[in-house]
């Protein structure tokens, strides 16, 4: 997979981009483990996506279930056992 981040937030630590491979939009989120600091992708629709910045509380809203695990039926790469912290 070729993750191509095409906007971002620092205040509230997301990024949104399309994976180039399969077209498909997604929101990525920093998490670390014990090992090592990677980011989590999930899958977003292109409205979501196209509708930055305008819709910023959407995508903050989305990337905080994120962080609390509660969108994991949209990871784009399955968590493995070591799964980090956002």
């Amino acid at each position: 997979m070729k993750f191509a981040d095409t906007a971002w937030s620092r205040e509230h630590r997301f990024s949104i981009g399309r994976e180039l491979e399969s077209g498909r939009y997604y929101l990525s989120i920093p998490v670390a483990n014990r090992l090592c600091d990677y980011e989590e992708y999930y899958a977003i629709d292109r409205s979501l996506h196209d509708g930055y910045p305008g819709n910023l509380p959407e995508l903050v809203a989305f990337a905080d279930r994120c962080r609390g695990r509660l969108c994991d039926d949209l990871l784009l790469v399955p968590a493995g056992p070591d799964r980090g912290v956002g």
